[in-house]
């Protein structure tokens, strides 16, 4: 099956990637903040076989850090649990960063924060 790869916000079933994210597990995006977050994105990836997305993590990583190469750095943004696929790649964890979630209980129990 051939696959299509794109880096273009046109055409993009918005609904369809929502749908990706919630079976991936990537979380629940609605289609509104997705198109909200790849607009603003400088550096995106697309993967279509036969029309349908798919998600292949560590080919499309490696296509987003090939059009980045050249910054000083990629902050990378993953779901708890996921850190070791990353470490693979390349990235290790940052100690300075900081966050404040308008859910903060909630970004506590899904491992997105801690205490310390």
């Amino acid at each position: 099956m051939p696959l299509t790869w794109t880096h273009q916000l046109t055409d993009i079933d918005w609904s369809e990637l929502s749908a990706l994210y919630l079976a991936a597990p990537l979380g629940n995006k609605s289609p509104t903040s997705l198109q909200t977050v790849f607009t603003n994105s400088m550096f995106r990836c697309f993967v279509h076989a036969d029309g349908k997305f798919v998600g292949l993590g560590k080919e499309i990583v490696g296509k987003l850090m090939d059009l980045s190469r050249g910054h000083r750095k990629t902050i990378l943004y993953a779901v708890p649990g996921k850190e070791d696929f990353y470490r693979k790649l390349g990235f290790k964890r940052m100690t300075t960063a900081m966050t404040i979630f308008d859910d903060q209980a909630r970004a506590m129990e899904n491992g997105y924060i801690n205490e310390t």
